[in-house]
């Protein structure tokens, strides 16, 4: 049984941070930390970005969970909680940095919609260059609008 909730724990750590996700994105990096978001909407130069920065805290948020979860025997929901916001940095590399920007030669074409989908809606994000005025903040989570405007561009 305990298998299961430390299970449940990582599963809820992971889709809990695509809210936070979303709330920071929305309202922190197009808020009072667009100084550091905003070499995300211009050309990049070089391999890194001051937005980086973002993944960065949240990678210490998870090695904190991590570490100070591991410290008890058995480990505690910390560690549980930490592996999933550790799981989710990896599907936002490999999503948005990956597959989305193509910051590396990987994951170039596909055919899932859902996919296209949300390379859709990333460009829709990116339009906007500035602070206020973008819309779809989400990472994994892609709204109906953004998969029915993909399904009537084909």
């Amino acid at each position: 049984m305990n298998i299961l909730i430390n299970i449940l724990i990582v599963l809820i750590g992971f889709s809990f941070m695509e809210a936070t996700a979303w709330f920071t994105h929305k309202y922190i990096m197009h808020g009072f930390m667009w100084r550091w978001h905003k070499s995300h909407h211009e050309p990049r130069v070089g391999r890194f970005e001051k937005n980086d920065l973002f993944g960065i805290v949240f990678a210490f948020v998870s090695a904190g969970l991590i570490i100070f979860g591991s410290l008890s025997y058995p480990m505690d929901w910390r560690f549980y909680l930490g592996i999933g916001v550790l799981l989710y940095g990896v599907a936002y590399f490999l999503v948005h940095d990956v597959f989305v920007h193509q910051r590396f030669p990987w994951l170039k074409n596909t055919n899932s919609v859902y996919f296209k989908a949300m390379r859709f809606a990333h460009k829709i994000h990116h339009k906007v260059n500035e602070k206020d005025g973008a819309e779809a903040f989400g990472f994994l989570f892609v709204s109906k609008k953004y998969l029915d405007k993909y399904r009537q561009k084909k």
